[in-house]
């Protein structure tokens, strides 16, 4: 009998697929404006009248890629921040020892969706649109994570929005700081403020739950000695 040498192979990418790839790798490392669809195209190695069929604009590229981006982006964030322990604590510092991993590889260029936004004008591009649901999106799910954090600690399960509005802050803050910097450690800075804003929730609850209700001291008025008075020489 013929031995069987046929092997399973991933099929090749269609055009649609290498335009997206060559759209994001290229804008991510350059810009929007800087990429032109000549290059876009060229990188993808599919004709230009590939690009017209399946987009109608350069804009429709990017928001399309920024997409696919945004999905891939946050799967990853989501799968190493659960790693990072088991309490709602270790998971919500843990985002910032994930991030620091991200920041030191070589293909760091910053956030993509904040990159983009900064490129366009308008706050109702469909390239706007795009980045500011992923930044929806992460919010979420720092939401997701601060809810299970106030539950664990019995706070007061109101703070749970504001606390996530100043992490996604503190989170892409670092993202900032290491583009310009080039510093990876931005993620352990920011993770130290993190780590005081959780602390800080606990301030002082003690000493107010044994506090008499509407009264800063248990003496009465009366008992007061009156000031000294003083003399004069």
């Amino acid at each position: 009998m013929a031995a069987n040498t046929s092997t399973e192979t991933t099929p090749a990418p269609g055009a649609r697929e290498r335009l997206l790839d060559a759209a994001e790798a290229l804008i991510y490392a350059g810009g929007i404006h800087a990429t032109g669809v000549d290059a876009i195209v060229r990188q993808s190695g599919t004709a230009r009248k590939s690009f017209y069929t399946h987009f109608e604009s350069k804009d429709a590229l990017v928001a399309a890629a920024l997409e696919r981006r945004g999905e891939r982006w946050m799967n990853w964030f989501i799968a190493g921040t659960q790693q990072r322990g088991t309490s709602a604590r270790k998971r919500l510092l843990g985002m910032f020892d994930v991030l620091r991993e991200w920041f030191a590889s070589e293909n760091f260029h910053g956030c993509a969706f904040l990159n983009a936004a900064g490129e366009i004008a308008s706050a109702e591009d469909p390239i706007r649109i795009v980045a500011r649901q992923h930044k929806e999106r992460l919010l979420a799910f720092v939401r997701t994570q601060f809810d299970a954090f106030v539950a664990e600690t019995h706070l007061d399960a109101r703070r749970a929005a504001g606390l996530s509005r100043q992490w996604l802050v503190l989170l892409d803050g670092a993202i900032a700081v290491a583009l310009v910097s080039g510093e990876p450690d931005a993620a352990l800075d920011a993770q130290a403020v993190a780590r005081t804003l959780l602390d800080a929730q606990f301030a002082g609850l003690s000493g107010q739950r044994d506090a008499p209700a509407g009264n800063k001291s248990s003496r009465p008025s009366s008992s007061k000695r009156p000031p000294a008075r003083r003399t004069t020489t």
